[in-house]
């Protein structure tokens, strides 16, 4: 069973931490001197040493600094080292001590001890445990601050992707209505000439309402899935041209990625919106090529010059390009080339299985 750290609670990877820590100082001194320290004053200074981390760390930072008040933070910081080196200096010491240290050593009265010592010795001690704390405070105002830091981004990446999401579900409600508009006219322009066509038109429009209601709602669908709901929607609009011989739809490549819903269509729809002249002729070119994990959309149609106008406005255009960058912001690629009489779209895009 796989362990994951995060379901850890803090107190447990802390309380973990120390017992780390402590076991390779206690190793250390082993090492060094072939004994473990018996003192008490040694284990003092230990338990205060953590007891300084901690008020950095769980009060002093969270309090003051991530409040904005530096400069409080940094005279009350100074005003405890300059206490905690009081403390080393004239308190700890005078604690009762164990006697020995094994058969190796035997401890001096600490009076004995600071007679001895010269003035200068006291000041370099005095300066290593002022050290050694200010240590203590960067140490645990560093690890704060990451965490911190950390738990900020996370916030933040929580907020995007909401964002994101409300967004593209935003983009796709616009999309549905305004792709079942052009449909049900289509459909509207079937019946209205009581063509036979009308009811197999009213069958595919079911199916591509299905996949649209039950399938869109997922992150990911099949790319297999997205071009038979594209083979539907051509095989629908077909159905209401007068000529649609000049509609070619081909596909080439393995299919066996996947794709966000409802990605591709909006260039499609839109060439059929503009693809037909004025004499009811249609000329459209859709060419889906899928090459290792790049897929390759190539749609082209003639331009009417009574819809010439209005090309560029199209809801379905804007709303796949918003899309694209949400979703795909450094892997595709979209050219669109316009000319008097052509319309041309190309997509690359970087597939995912």
């Amino acid at each position: 069973m796989k362990i994951n750290i995060k379901n850890i609670p803090p107190v447990i990877l802390h309380l973990l931490s120390w017992f780390i820590i402590v076991l390779i100082i206690l190793s250390t001194f082993y090492n060094k001197f072939n004994y473990f320290p018996v003192d008490d004053f040694f284990y003092y200074r230990l338990f205060l040493n953590i007891a300084i981390f901690y008020l950095n760390f769980s009060f002093l930072v969270p309090k003051l600094l991530l409040h904005k008040k530096i400069g409080l933070y940094a005279f009350v910081s100074l005003a405890f080292i300059v206490v905690f080196i009081f403390v080393y200096q004239n308190i700890l010491p005078s604690i009762p001590l164990m006697e020995g240290f094994g058969n190796h050593h035997e401890l001096l009265n600490f009076e004995i001890m600071r007679n001895v010592i010269e003035s200068k010795k006291i000041f370099l001690l005095s300066l290593i445990q002022g050290i050694v704390i200010f240590l203590l405070f960067a140490i645990s105002l560093s690890i704060k601050l990451s965490i911190e830091w950390f738990k900020n981004e996370k916030i933040k990446n929580l907020i995007k992707t909401q964002k994101i999401h409300a967004e593209l579900s935003f983009l796709k409600t616009q999309l549905n209505p305004h792709f079942l508009f052009n449909t049900l006219n289509s459909i509207y322009s079937l019946a209205n000439k009581k063509s036979d066509d009308t009811t197999e038109a009213i069958i595919t429009l079911s199916e591509l309402m299905r996949y649209m209601i039950y399938e869109t709602n997922k992150e990911f669908v099949a790319l297999q899935n997205e071009i038979d709901y594209i083979k539907n929607f051509i095989a629908l609009q077909n159905l209401r041209l007068k000529d649609s011989s000049g509609v070619r739809f081909n596909v080439r490549g393995k299919l066996d990625y996947n794709i966000e819903p409802l990605l591709l269509i909006s260039f499609i729809e839109n060439a059929f919106k503009y693809g037909t002249d004025y004499t009811g002729k249609t000329n459209i070119t859709i060419e889906i090529k899928v090459e290792d994990d790049i897929l390759s959309l190539k749609v082209s149609n003639y331009i009417s010059l009574k819809e010439k106008s209005n090309l560029s406005s199209g809801v379905g255009i804007e709303n796949i390009k918003s899309r694209l960058n949400i979703l795909y912001p450094n892997s595709h690629t979209l050219n669109i080339e316009e000319s008097d009489k052509l319309f041309k779209v190309e997509l690359l895009l970087k597939l995912k299985k």
